[in-house]
């Protein structure tokens, strides 16, 4: 896939949200949002954010790092009806609960400022 660089020059993508491990782009023009993540960039419907949200939050981090048996620590999070796949250690997982936390609270955030101007307009 593209630099996200790139993307932004030629989609003109609206940043959401940013941490030192990825970030989270909206695309206005094509209605989806594109996660630097990993050294790879995906593009999500909101459909397949919410699922892939809600698949890495039910990975339990605790469990995890509890666990005694000597096994890889990596989890593959995988989105029906989605093409990406990540493939994750117990650190990324925790910085892509961080950066999904932040982009859905960014996301509630300027629902609020919109409802709420919307509301001072009318």
């Amino acid at each position: 896939m593209q630099d996200i660089d790139t993307l932004f020059e030629d989609l003109k993508l609206a940043e959401v949200f940013t941490t030192s491990k990825g970030s989270v782009h909206q695309c206005d023009k094509e209605n989806c949002w594109y996660i630097d993540f990993g050294g790879k960039v995906n593009r999500f419907d909101y459909r397949c954010l919410l699922k892939l949200k809600k698949a890495v939050y039910l990975i339990d981090i605790e469990a995890l790092l509890l666990k005694s048996e000597r096994s890889a620590d990596i989890e593959i999070v995988f989105i029906c009806a989605c093409d990406h796949c990540y493939i994750l250690d117990t650190l990324q997982i925790i910085a892509m609960k961080e950066l999904l936390e932040g982009t859905f609270t960014m996301l509630k955030l300027n629902h609020i400022i919109h409802d709420c101007l919307y509301r001072l307009a009318v």
